[in-house]
């Protein structure tokens, strides 16, 4: 499981810096990959199951989550 959630976080790190360069007009992904390719779609649908896999799995494996729940402040 470990190796899901840092492959899964290393995806969405790379989709926020991509959205980063988004917003300046450059998009990576195409760039490298190509703008209407098979492997690009596969790159976004990636990243977003990651995205969706880390917010469900998050409380779990957040030490700050599961320290702040166990206090009783969450």
């Amino acid at each position: 499981m470990k190796a899901l959630h840092m492959v899964s976080f290393v995806l969405v790190i790379v989709g926020g810096l991509n959205w980063l360069l988004e917003a300046f007009g450059y998009n990576l992904v195409e760039k490298l990959l190509g703008e209407t390719s098979m492997l690009t779609k596969l790159v976004y649908i990636l990243v977003g199951l990651s995205a969706v896999l880390l917010v469900v799995t998050h409380k779990s494996s957040c030490k700050h989550c599961v320290s702040a729940s166990a206090e009783g402040q969450m």
